[in-house]
């Protein structure tokens, strides 16, 4: 992938967020839709985002018993996305059969621990060990269930890599060395995470919100 970074659209307005793409679009390799966009905008927002000719990841963190969750991935494919994401916690089974419902072309990946989550809020729902142990048993599962890759912080990426050397890793929660960071709690920097084997750079705000949206996301492409 000659260009790793894409971006997260977080603009609530569509018109607005397929301009911001038209400018930076020569600064990034794609274009991540989450959920927030999905339940707004639908399979019309994505077919817009899709006619300005960049690789979709269709953030839907999909998590459900597995005949729902391969019913949902069937009803995507008309969208033909580069990458979705469900939930490993959702167990192999369910993994399984999201592959399997996957378009041909489609990398399916699991979301191990969210970046916007710690070792006390993983105490705080019952999970031993802390993040870095969580994503690595996670990584591991969804390995077994077939995936393409995972979801991490840049905090674990590094040492699944090790576990899972063909493994397709995307990793969301960076930011420049000047970034805020917001509601994310385990963040590194773009060059960090892709030094550490992330196939993959999730970055939002620090581009979109920018005062200079370009700069921003040249000056991140000059980084890597």
């Amino acid at each position: 992938m000659s260009n790793p970074v894409y971006l997260a659209l977080d603009l609530p307005r569509l018109d607005a967020g397929l301009a911001l793409i038209q400018k930076v679009r020569g600064h990034i390799g794609g274009v991540k839709l989450g959920l927030e966009f999905f339940c707004a905008h639908g399979h019309h927002g994505v077919h817009e985002v899709a006619k300005l000719g960049l690789p979709i990841f269709l953030d839907l963190k999909l998590h459900d018993i597995p005949n729902t969750v391969a019913a949902a991935m069937q009803s995507i494919h008309v969208l033909e996305p580069a990458i979705v994401t469900v939930h490993a916690a959702g167990g192999r089974a369910m993994m399984e059969d999201a592959k399997a419902a996957a378009g041909e072309h489609c990398k399916v990946v699991a979301v191990t621990v969210l970046t916007s989550l710690d070792d006390d809020d993983l105490a705080g729902v019952g999970v031993p060990g802390g993040a870095h142990d969580q994503a690595l048993r996670l990584a591991d599962l969804a390995q077994e269930a077939g995936l393409d890759g995972i979801v991490c912080s840049g905090h674990e990426v590094g040492a699944i890599h090790k576990r899972w050397k063909n493994g397709f890793f995307v990793v969301p929660g960076l930011r420049p060395d000047s970034g805020h960071t917001a509601d994310q709690k385990r963040i590194v920097t773009p060059r960090a995470a892709r030094n550490d084997g992330a196939s993959v750079l999730v970055i939002g705000r620090p581009i979109s919100r920018a005062e200079d949206p370009v700069a921003a996301a040249r000056a991140i492409e000059a980084t890597l």
